[in-house]
């Protein structure tokens, strides 16, 4: 299981569901295809980093970090960040562009993490939940390993762009898959995501035990208008996807998520 950072270049029907998602087969091409391009350098990861914040001194764990672009702007701007994704190939090109000494992982996020409790301050998964049928057990881990007060940003497939691209429409309200034909240098590969409401998706955070902060519907960086001035006007005005900010409450001794203080 990886996580998407771009939209297809082309939506093809059908794919082949039992080959989907296999990033170690295009992981150098997909690599330098979204390195600089308008929905992943000018949308998802600016967004991303603008919902964190100031991240300086913080734990951030990058649930698929893929070549780790998110996670070196998260490290440029002072935290401590650890990757982890299920793709050798993502992971290969992520230790070349954070060097040997990263803290990088392969963990599928359909399994237990290999992490204490609290090990974090923050979570990003940027572009990753909508390639899980059942949120639950994935959002369970996240939180348990965020300290008290700690967030989960998190970035989707829009649902309601999910649903359109269907034809014939699926059910909105059940939990569906989607596959199309990813292309890439003239190949095509197949991928497999999965759509639910928009209400199954606050319902899954909640029942993990989070709150929810934020959930943001952002505009793509003003410095892409004229470096794409097409797309920019498209990514100006339809929905891509939908970003979440979701916090573990803080423990009853203050807001700070710190242990209350032992003595007289």
């Amino acid at each position: 299981m990886e996580r998407m950072t771009d939209v297809p270049e082309s939506l093809t029907q059908p794919a082949d569901p039992a080959q989907a998602n296999d990033y170690d087969s295009f992981a150098e091409a997909y690599a330098a295809g979204t390195e600089n391009n308008l929905v992943n350098a000018y949308y998802a990861r600016p967004a991303m980093l603008a919902l964190a914040g100031d991240v300086a001194g913080r734990r951030i764990l990058d649930a698929g970090c893929g070549s780790g672009p998110l996670s070196a702007a998260l490290r440029d701007r002072g935290a401590v960040v650890t990757g982890i994704d299920a793709s050798a190939g993502m992971l290969a090109l992520a230790r070349q562009r954070l060097g040997d000494d990263a803290d990088l992982h392969m963990v599928d996020l359909s399994d237990p993490l290999p992490f204490a409790d609290g090990a974090f301050d923050d979570v990003v998964a940027s572009l990753v939940l909508h390639y899980l049928e059942d949120w639950g057990p994935t959002l369970a881990e996240l939180r348990r390993v965020l300290r008290p007060g700690g967030r989960l940003i998190a970035s989707v497939d829009h649902p309601f762009v999910a649903y359109t691209i269907q034809e014939p429409r699926p059910d909105y309200f059940a939990t569906t898959s989607y596959t199309f034909d990813w292309s890439f240098n003239g190949q095509s590969f197949p991928m497999r995501f999965w759509r639910k409401p928009l209400h199954a998706m606050t319902d899954a955070f909640t029942t993990a035990g989070f709150r929810i902060a934020a959930i943001s519907e952002p505009q793509p960086d003003p410095a892409a208008r004229e470096l794409f001035p097409d797309g920019f006007r498209d990514l100006s005005t339809k929905t891509t996807f939908l970003f979440f900010v979701v916090e573990v409450p803080p423990s009853a001794a203050g807001s700070d998520g710190r242990p209350p203080a032992v003595g007289p």
